[in-house]
């Protein structure tokens, strides 16, 4: 079950919930059957905490939303991508331990 922090984005939600938001958006493209994603999820709810109030973790389930995985040529998952001012600032596929993720996500923050 992912943190009361982390929100749920769609293909209808994703331009005012990522590119309008006025924090950095890191969105998390997974899908329910994908075990790589499946382990990356405690990382994500666990630098939830971290990052609260610096940076927004989005959860977007290309099963049900297929748009806009199409329009960031998502390939594999889980891939996550950082948005800052409505721009894709950085992006990683594959599962990232909780040092390699927060290593990926200071350095888009920079």
């Amino acid at each position: 079950m992912s943190s009361e922090l982390i929100k749920h984005v769609t293909d209808t939600s994703f331009e005012s919930d990522v590119l309008q938001s006025a924090l950095p958006v890191l969105v998390d493209f997974w899908a329910p059957w994908c075990g790589p994603c499946q382990m990356l999820g405690p990382v994500l709810d666990d630098l939830a905490k971290v990052y609260e109030g610096k940076l927004q973790m989005t959860k977007m389930n290309v099963d049900e939303n297929r748009d806009v995985p199409a329009l960031h040529n998502i390939r594999g998952i889980p891939t996550v991508m950082i948005f800052k001012s409505g721009q894709l600032a950085a992006t990683r596929s594959g599962f990232m331990s909780k040092s390699q993720l927060t290593a990926f996500i200071n350095q888009a923050l920079i």
